[in-house]
């Protein structure tokens, strides 16, 4: 029986990996214009991010008609807010590739309404007839988004109350400090990411190794909500070699 029916890729180095999928990433718009792209945030994608804003400098990438949804936000941050995942993704990839605020939804992290705001959230990416490609990355605990490990998972977008381990992960966007960190932010669900025609998952890091290895060989559990991509038809694996340490071939 083999290891994982998921498809995985293992390149050279995390720089190499980039490379290969922003590449990819641009071939596809040039055939396909109009995607409504899942993104992530995170230290994971901000090498991906900077090599699709070079592409798009030299004329080989064009975000004009794309519409995105990212993964998630910190609750009680405004999106002009230094340390806003909003603010994160205009500083690596919005600006850099064109992408106009009339292209962007985001998560509000200063709603009034927290449970109003994720279920127009959902109601905006069913009205965008879905998510083509999701771009994911895994926690060192395996969370997804902002999906922590638990004894159970929501389905749909929700609030969440983060764990130190994600809170200290996220410290260098408020200075290194781990107390002004947001204790809870807002996600979509295991079941939102699912239903993504398309998933790509990059990890990279030694430090992602036994995560990767458990989502790929283990079984399917809250304990790990990555291991729910098990499930779903059309998801690749892209590692670096120290990520992909404990894979086998």
């Amino acid at each position: 029986m083999p290891d994982s029916y998921l498809k995985v890729t293992i390149f050279r180095d995390e720089r190499t990996l980039a490379r290969s999928l922003a590449e990819r990433l641009a071939s596809d718009l040039a055939l396909q214009p109009r995607q409504v792209l899942g993104l992530a945030t995170g230290r994971t994608p901000v090498r991906l991010y900077h090599e699709l804003g070079t592409l798009h400098a030299h004329g080989r990438a064009d975000f004009s008609q794309v519409v995105t949804f990212n993964l998630d936000e910190f609750w009680g941050l405004p999106p002009d807010d230094p340390g806003s995942y909003r603010s994160f993704m205009d500083v690596h990839l919005f600006n850099r590739v064109g992408i106009t605020p009339e292209q962007v939804n985001f998560l509000r992290g200063d709603a009034d309404d927290a449970d109003a705001e994720c279920e127009r959230y959902d109601r905006a990416i069913a009205s965008a007839d879905g998510i083509d490609l999701q771009l994911l990355g895994i926690g060192t605990n395996g969370h997804i988004g902002f999906n922590e490990p638990s004894r159970e998972l929501a389905a749909r977008t929700h609030r969440v109350r983060l764990k130190e381990s994600t809170r200290r992960s996220n410290a260098a966007l408020f200075g290194g400090d781990v107390s002004r960190v947001p204790t809870e932010a807002l996600s979509m669900g295991m079941g939102s990411i699912l239903r993504a025609r398309r998933i790509v998952l990059i990890a990279t890091g030694k430090s992602k190794a036994r995560c990767v290895e458990r989502l790929l060989t283990g079984p399917i559990t809250t304990k790990l909500p990555a291991s729910f991509l098990q499930l779903h038809s059309a998801v690749e694996v892209m590692l670096d070699t120290a990520a992909g340490e404990f894979v086998h071939s």
